[in-house]
């Protein structure tokens, strides 16, 4: 039995006539009659009563319609699912997101994302670029939001942006007495905060290029783990570099830093030819990024 034979039997059963259920489905009257006759002997009941008038459906044949329309009904839900896949429409996506140097589009982009594609789910992960970077190329992450730098030779890349650096110091700190931008030579001598850690390499790279592109001369100081990293600025005792002030404690000013100075970032993923909801995310997070020339690159 085949879905053509379900959906020939529908048709005259709903048209009482098999010449007026030929007409609908555009084939061939006694085909379609061959067809039928073919079903009843598989089912070994006799599901129409044939008349000069036309034909009715038996007790077994109303029964049998009933559940044909069913089955349709389910097989066109499992086509639309294929279509939908097809489309980007469902799936899932695994994204990581960098921390340290965050991109601060991504809450726009989640919300923007979540209401073209409701069904689509989305899981987020928070971490430093390196440990995102090493579950992308292990398959537990579709894609990572991260600086631009951290991108290595096997990834794709789309540019997404540049956000601007800015300072952060805790409220009992002497830079935290003014609001307007910090000129780099206030940094001079001052502990600013770092990972330290292997994976979080990205961002203290970051931090030290443009220390050293400004001229100044501070310290680097490890911070904490985690949500920890910023526990010495918090205290007033260190400041940082972040581009967003999201993370940091209550408290704590972020000012511009003079000359401005800006990290780029990009959506990394690792296939060649990324799934259909990976791909929508993809175009969504170059679509929120601030205009600008898309790098997109391919290894």
């Amino acid at each position: 039995m085949e879905l053509r034979h379900l959906t020939y039997f529908v048709a005259v059963a709903e048209e009482r006539s098999f010449t007026r259920a030929a007409e609908r489905l555009w084939v061939a009257q006694p085909g379609l009659s061959t067809q039928i006759r073919r079903l009843e002997a598989e089912l070994g009941v006799q599901l129409l009563e044939r008349h000069p008038r036309g034909v009715e459906p038996t007790e077994a044949g109303e029964l049998f319609l009933e559940r044909a329309r069913a089955a349709l009904a389910a097989a066109e839900v499992a086509r639309n699912t294929g279509n939908d896949l097809q489309a980007g429409l469902v799936g899932s996506v695994r994204v990581g997101l960098a921390t340290g140097a965050a991109w601060g589009e991504a809450p726009a982009l989640l919300q923007s994302f979540g209401r073209e594609r409701p069904d689509v789910e989305v899981t987020i992960f928070e971490a430093y670029a390196g440990a995102l970077l090493r579950d992308l190329r292990d398959g537990r992450l579709h894609a990572i939001l991260a600086p631009a730098p951290a991108r290595t030779g096997e990834l794709h890349a789309t540019g997404i942006g540049s956000v601007p650096w800015l300072v952060l110091a805790g409220a009992g700190h002497r830079l935290a007495r003014d609001t307007g931008p910090v000129a780099a030579h206030e940094l001079d001598g001052e502990a600013v905060i770092v990972t330290g850690h292997r994976d979080g390499t990205a961002y203290d790279d970051a931090v030290a290029a443009t220390l050293s592109e400004l001229g100044t001369a501070p310290e680097l100081r490890r911070g904490g783990p985690g949500p920890a990293l910023f526990a010495d600025v918090a205290d007033g005792t260190a400041v940082a570099l972040a581009t967003s002030a999201g993370g940091a404690a209550a408290g704590v000013v972020a000012r511009p830093l003079a000359p401005a100075r800006s990290v780029d970032f990009a959506v990394l993923w690792r296939d060649a030819e990324p799934e259909p909801a990976l791909g929508a995310f993809i175009d969504a997070a170059a679509r929120v990024a601030p205009a600008r020339p898309a790098l997109r690159a391919v290894a």
